[in-house]
């Protein structure tokens, strides 16, 4: 019997150990550390010697982990979503993420010699708001990330550059364009412009 309850007082302890190191690694990168690697990591991208388009190819990667378009895309369909099949929800989601890294790389990273400046963090349970600044030569933004935690790593769930949502005017584009079109009709515009070879212009469907 002791060797028994010394067993289970081992595996207990090991566990409590195990679920400490994961509270632990969560904790050890906050939403403002975790906006802070990846924007240092855009900028050496951005000041690399490489072409436009292995550029863009790197961003991509990149904000594919930081960015959480899915929920971007379904929070800027709103009530629409329920228009469009499954299989057209899933070609949306991927349509949509091409043209939002597009929009934020075109209006965030691609500055001349941008630098990034942290202003603070308010985390509340698993959500956050992140303050940030992008300092130019000649000019300077302020730029606030929505983040989510999920499964232990911070995600922005919207990005608000001075007054404007990014999220908010998609929605508001998108709605306008459902007026007068159907699902069908508004994916082979955005399969136009952001499919494989799309030239769409940043911040436009």
């Amino acid at each position: 019997m002791p060797g028994r309850i010394l067993r289970i007082g081992w595996r207990a302890f090991a566990l409590a150990w195990l679920c400490a190191g994961a509270v632990g690694a969560v904790a050890a990168t906050s939403p403002m550390e975790r906006t802070r690697q990846v924007l240092e990591e855009a900028r050496r991208i951005v000041d690399s010697p490489k072409t436009h388009n292995e550029k863009l190819a790197d961003l991509s990667v990149l904000l594919k982990g930081f960015l959480d378009t899915d929920t971007m895309g379904r929070e800027a369909l709103g009530d629409h979503w329920t228009k469009f099949s499954p299989a057209q929800r899933q070609e949306f989601l991927q349509l949509f993420r091409e043209l939002f890294q597009r929009t934020y790389v075109q209006k965030l990273l691609l500055f001349e010699k941008p630098d990034f400046g942290y202003v603070g963090e308010n985390v509340n349970g698993t959500q956050a708001r992140v303050e940030t600044k992008i300092i130019t030569p000649r000019d300077e933004f302020a730029v606030t990330y929505q983040m989510r935690l999920e499964e232990g790593v911070w995600k922005a769930t919207d990005i608000q550059i001075e007054d404007l949502s990014l999220t908010n005017n998609f929605r508001r584009q998108l709605a306008r364009l459902l007026e007068k079109e159907s699902p069908a009709e508004l994916l082979a515009r955005m399969r136009r412009k952001y499919g494989p070879g799309g030239a769409g212009s940043e911040d436009e469907l």
